[in-house]
This record gives C-alpha cells, sequence and structure tokens, in this order.
C-alpha cells in the first residue's frame, strides 16, 4: 500500500511545472496541465507531508507557486487566457497557463481545482508568512469564480463555455461527479447559485436495482468517486438519497457490486474479467478495430467512458481503479489489486499504474494492449482514496472546512458528521 501509494504521489512531484506549479494531465513527454489534476496534486502535497515523502516547507512552496500563478494568471475574454470570471479552461499550456486544445473552460475541472486549493488551505494552517499568504490567496481565488454567471439563465450550471460560441449546450443534471461542483457554487460567498440549481441536477437522477437495493446509477466507475475525494459522505443525506434509505457512501459501494457482478457474468466474453477484475471507467483504450484472442473481431474508439452494467465496453480496464475502491469495499479492493499486480505485472511504470489495458488483444505480454502514459487524475483520486481509508485525511480536513459545511447544508444535507 505504502509503495502504491508513494509511487501514485510522485505523479504530483515528476509532473509539475516548477515555475507555474501546474501539473500535467498525462506522463507524456509535451503533455498541457489538467487543472483538475492540479487540483488533486493540491490535495496530495498534504499526504505526501504527513507520510514523510516531503518536507512541509517544500509542499508549501509548491502551493504558493501554483496559487501565486493562478492569482496572476490572465482572466478574460482572450482565447488564449488561463481563464474567464474565476473559472479555468480544462487544457492549459505548462509553462505559460495559456489555454490548449481549443478546450472549453470547464466548470467541473475548475471546481476540482477550487477543491484542491480550499484543501490546501485547510492543511497550511500555521502562522507564517508563506502559509498566511496560501490561506489568503485560496480565499481570494475561491471568491472570485463567478458559479452564477455560469447558469445561463437557467437551473442546473452549464457544462462550460468557449470564448466564440458560448455556453455549451449541455448542462449538470442527473447523477455524475458534479456534487463538489454544487456544493462549492452553493457555498459561494460571492456568487453563489440558488438551491434550485442543486434541485435541478438530482431532479433528474437514474435509479435502477442492484439485486435488491435501490441504485443510482452512473457507468463509469469515476463518478462514484471523484466528490468521494473531499467529502465524507457516510451518514450524511441530502433529500434525494434520503428518499430511497441510502447515501452516497452506501450508494458507491453498490456501484462497486454492479462493476464486480458485471465482470463475474462478462456478457462481452472478455478476456481476464473476473471477481479479482473489474475497473470500468473513462480511460484510453485501443483505435480502430481489431482481432481479439478468441477471433472475434472488436471495434474500439480510443478514449470512452467505459462503464457497466450498460456500456460501453471493449474489454479495456483501468488497472487502477479497484484500488482507489478501498475506502468502500477493502477486502475487495486489496484482492483485485493483488490478482492484477500477479497476473498483469506491466501495469505498472516506474512503480506507478498506467492508466488503461485490455487483455482480450493479442500481445507481446498478458497484458495485451497497454496503455502508454499516466494520467493524473486516476494517481490523484487513488492517492486521495488510499489516505482517506487509511488515516481519514482529506475527509478529516474537509469536515472542518467552512465553504464545505455551508454548501452541504446548502444542498440540503443532514446527519451524521454534519
Amino acid at each position: 500500500m505504502d509503495r502504491l501509494q508513494r509511487s501514485a504521489f510522485d505523479y504530483f512531484v515528476d509532473f509539475a511545472n516548477p515555475r507555474t506549479g501546474l501539473i500535467a494531465d498525462t506522463s507524456l513527454p509535451g503533455a498541457p496541465s489538467s487543472i483538475a489534476a492540479t487540483g488533486f496534486g493540491l490535495s496530495c502535497y498534504p499526504i505526501g507531508v504527513e507520510r514523510s515523502w516531503i518536507s512541509r516547507t517544500q509542499a508549501a512552496e509548491r502551493t504558493v507557486t501554483l496559487l501565486r500563478f493562478l492569482a496572476e494568471s490572465n482572466q478574460s475574454r482572450d482565447k488564449d487566457a488561463t481563464g474567464y470570471k474565476g473559472l479555468y479552461y480544462h487544457f492549459l499550456d505548462m509553462e505559460t497557463g495559456k489555454r490548449t486544445w481549443r478546450c472549453e473552460l470547464s466548470l467541473i475541472d475548475s471546481a476540482l481545482l477550487l477543491a484542491g486549493v480550499l484543501t490546501a488551505a485547510a492543511y497550511f494552517a500555521e502562522e507564517n508568512p508563506v502559509e498566511n499568504e496560501i490561506r489568503s490567496l485560496a480565499a481570494m481565488l475561491y471568491a472570485r469564480a463567478n458559479w452564477a454567471w455560469a447558469l445561463d439563465e437557467a437551473d442546473a450550471l452549464s457544462l462550460g463555455w468557449k470564448p466564440r460560441s458560448g455556453f455549451l449546450p449541455y448542462r449538470w443534471e442527473g447523477y455524475s461527479e458534479a456534487i463538489i461542483l454544487y456544493v462549492l457554487a452553493l457555498a459561494s460567498p460571492s456568487y453563489p447559485v440558488p438551491a434550485e440549481s442543486y434541485k435541478a441536477f438530482t431532479g433528474k437522477f437514474d435509479w435502477m436495482m442492484a439485486g435488491e437495493q435501490p441504485y443510482l446509477y452512473a457507468g463509469p466507475l469515476f463518478i462514484h468517486l471523484f466528490s468521494h475525494g473531499w467529502i465524507d459522505f457516510r451518514g450524511i443525506c441530502d433529500e434525494a438519497i434520503a428518499e430511497k434509505d441510502s447515501d452516497y457512501f452506501e450508494n458507491t459501494r453498490r456501484a462497486i457490486a454492479v462493476q464486480r457482478e458485471y465482470a463475474i457474468k462478462n456478457p462481452g466474453g472478455f478476456t481476464g474479467y473476473g471477481p479479482d477484475l473489474w475497473g470500468l471507467t473513462a480511460c484510453d483504450g485501443p483505435e480502430r478495430s481489431r482481432k481479439l484472442l478468441d477471433g472475434r473481431r472488436q471495434q474500439f474508439a480510443g478514449y470512452a467512458a467505459r462503464g457497466a452494467p450498460f456500456g460501453p465496453d471493449d474489454g479495456t480496464v483501468a488497472p487502477w481503479a479497484s484500488l482507489a475502491c478501498i475506502a468502500f469495499e477493502p477486502r475487495l479492493a486489496m484482492s483485485a489489486v493483488r490478482h492484477i499486480l500477479c497476473t498483469y505485472p506491466n501495469v505498472l511504470t516506474d512503480g506507478r499504474f498506467l492508466g488503461s489495458f485490455n487483455p482480450s488483444i493479442r500481445g507481446e505480454t498478458e497484458e495485451g494492449w497497454l496503455n502508454d502514459r499516466s494520467v493524473g487524475l486516476d494517481q490523484g483520486i487513488l492517492v486521495m482514496m488510499i489516505e482517506n481509508s487509511r488515516s481519514g485525511l482529506i475527509w478529516e480536513l474537509m469536515r472542518h472546512t467552512p465553504v464545505i459545511r455551508r454548501g452541504l447544508k446548502r444542498a440540503g444535507f443532514s446527519g451524521g458528521w454534519l
């Protein structure tokens, strides 16, 4: 556990720009920064301090470097800006912070970034110049995010915005990783969204049955993990989940059960699937049509939001995903990771999980098709969920953060630690 968590943590040391503090989207040379991965990095630095993988001084310097850069970066309608209205473009140039790939100003990725900013402010609470500056910059960065603008005169938040075409034609409605987004938007001291926005989000929830229990459906596993990196949902409920006599933590446990049951049944007949090989989520995969080991021809689409039980599924598995579930199902997670590392050892590079593999395709090793990169988002949620399982560090920090408490209460959460 130490080895795998440490290797994942080192991603945020190895792939951070020393001048800007931005974190690379993937381990590939020349990859741009992902602002979401950068938010995960900010949340992982305190874990590194507590585990003695980095000194408090080093972690604080990395953090303040990034926050200064964000505070001073170009916030305008310029197509090459870092952001606009206090929100940020999905991908940024690692050196300059300029928008890359004509990407969108992303609401969810901005939320994941600012969740990391708030984590840093909660952890670096000592009275000294650097940590005082971290807290001051964090408060400013969070306060200037204009969530209300992103409603675009509707109830639910827009997915994003582009400088030439305006808001994207989709909204954050229905169960997704966006609970953390709404919590931050509801709690804003400057530009809060109304409680009706959260009701618009939950009003489109899609329920199904996991055995004899109701289960809030979302196919890709990451959806059931990301908000949990920061928020301990055990025993706290909003109106939507309380009606089903559950909570979001328990819902993720049911999602894991659905994933395992799907892998055991293996309706697609893919190689390796079983009780210890599961983890369908958004990830890179093979491209174009290829022949499988059993002679069948399978169509592949590269990157896809793979999921269970309704797919899409082409035999591509994320090897890190089961271990990221350790806070929910420790025995199942450890059994799966032991099986994966024993059977498919090449899913690790430099001791770190690659993003995905597909053992149904003929290859030089048992892994079949193997991704050529590690992904910052994967490494971040892995570090955080392992730590939440081991010590509860991030959950404890966030439980005492006024922003999180205020946002949850405005969303209608009650009970438990809240």
